[in-house]
């Protein structure tokens, strides 16, 4: 009974507190002037002074700075929130491929269980063509950012779509991207960011207060690392889980026997353990 009322107890303290945030919302939505002035010729008189001819750049990266390193952080968050779930509620499965008088054992987890398929070559061939592309269009966004619509978010989304589709494919790709390195670009954008912050504040400037003379140039930087972080954010977000842990392989030398080897790959489940 205990429990039961305070679970009871709880749910009306949390109707309570979200009422009260719609109110204030409903309120704040309900008084706002039915004609803003705004600050797009306010911005467009410093564009000059931003270190980029895009206003939504200037905006993002210079004017507005802060809510950019935010939307890093809440993305980096995002993350070691499903690395964190996933951590605790899957369980290991390991499979075996025998081949000759070899004996490899791979360690999955539950989600990637069913994304282990046999190799479908249209997947692949289509994946070893746009993934190239998909890279190649990411850099010129990044680039054209400075000039035109683009920049680091839509960067980093086709590069993430670049992860996804190499994840589809099943490309084996582990050993490169799984550990210390992942990790590093998932915070580069992120701390990128802090970074150039606390050099302007060494410099006797304001945090994220670009000079003139090189407001381009660090506006590039952070955005070269943010493409990076975004793109592999949203790969890590698809695979649901820690690449370290997708696989963990070791071969085991088999004892040979009368039966011949086998001459085609085989994969079975052997168990399920916690």
């Amino acid at each position: 009974m205990q429990p039961a009322r305070h679970q009871r107890m709880l749910k009306f303290i949390l109707i309570i507190i979200l009422a009260v945030i719609l109110s204030g919302l409903s309120y704040t939505v309900l008084t706002l002037p039915s004609q803003a002035p705004g600050l797009s010729v306010l911005a467009m008189d410093n564009l000059d002074n931003s270190g980029v001819s895009n206003p939504v750049t200037a905006v993002l990266l210079n004017y507005r700075g802060y809510d950019t390193l935010l939307e890093m952080g809440v993305l980096l968050l995002s993350v070691i929130g499903v690395w964190s779930l996933t951590d605790s509620l899957n369980k290991k499965i390991e499979w075996r491929y025998v081949s000759s008088d070899i004996l490899h054992v791979w360690s999955r987890s539950k989600t990637q269980e069913h994304r282990h398929t046999l190799p479908e070559p249209v997947l692949d061939t289509l994946a070893r063509l746009l993934i190239p592309l998909l890279v190649l269009m990411a850099g010129y966004l990044l680039w054209v950012g400075a000039y035109a619509p683009g920049g680091a978010f839509q960067a980093g989304s086709v590069l993430g779509a670049a992860g996804v589709l190499l994840l589809l494919s099943d490309i084996h790709y582990e050993n490169r991207f799984s550990r210390f390195s992942l990790r590093i670009a998932l915070i580069m954008g992120l701390g990128m960011f802090v970074t150039v912050g606390l050099l302007l504040i060494l410099m006797g400037k304001v945090f994220l207060e670009y000079p003139p003379v090189f407001s381009g140039s660090l506006i590039l930087l952070i955005e070269s690392a943010a493409t990076l972080s975004v793109g592999f954010t949203l790969a890590a977000l698809f695979l649901g889980e820690q690449p370290a842990t997708q696989f963990t392989n070791r071969s085991i030398r088999s004892t040979r026997s009368s039966s011949p080897p086998l001459s085609k790959t085989v994969y079975f489940k052997i168990r399920d353990q916690q």
